[in-house]
């Protein structure tokens, strides 16, 4: 056998440790994260980390608790948006609870208030386009409203201001 392909040979059994090394410990994240039950719509699984706690209880004495999940609120209507939102927040999650770098209580961001104000707006679209077309209302005020900054409590009941 040569050299170079005792080299590959080396080459392919270290690649081969890191893969499974790399599986393996993803694998195990994932079942200690509870990673499976982020994939479902069950609320409870966003009481999974401690900064979530108080946002699940104060959920479950919200009047939106018969109408809808977490999900419907917080990640798009179609599967393709949903499981995005929910990758990249897990993602951000993960990273921020891990290095112990975020915000306490928990603060939504930029992209998840654009989601949930779009699923304010999927819901209750009878209602936003009576506001967004009533006369006193200008296109450009229409497009401004925003449906959290009146209703900020409606999902998270004594969690506001």
């Amino acid at each position: 056998m040569s050299n170079w392909q005792k080299k590959l040979i080396r080459v392919g059994m270290a690649a081969s440790i890191f893969v499974g090394l790399s599986a393996g410990l993803g694998a195990y994240v994932f079942w200690y994260a509870r990673g499976a039950s982020y994939l479902t719509n069950d609320p409870a699984a966003c009481a999974n980390c401690h900064v979530m706690q108080d946002h699940y209880a104060a959920y479950l004495k919200s009047s939106h608790r018969l109408a809808a999940t977490c999900n419907d609120c917080h990640t798009p209507h179609n599967l393709v948006g949903k499981y995005a939102v929910k990758a990249l927040n897990g993602f951000r999650h993960a990273t921020a609870f891990t290095t112990q770098n975020f915000h306490e209580p928990i603060q939504i961001s930029n992209l998840n208030r654009s989601v949930t104000e779009q699923a304010c707006r999927y819901c209750h679209a009878d209602i936003v386009e009576q506001i967004d077309l009533h006369p006193g209302v200008s296109k450009a005020q229409a497009q401004q409203l925003s449906c959290t900054s009146c209703h900020k409590s409606v999902g998270h009941l004594e969690l506001s201001d």
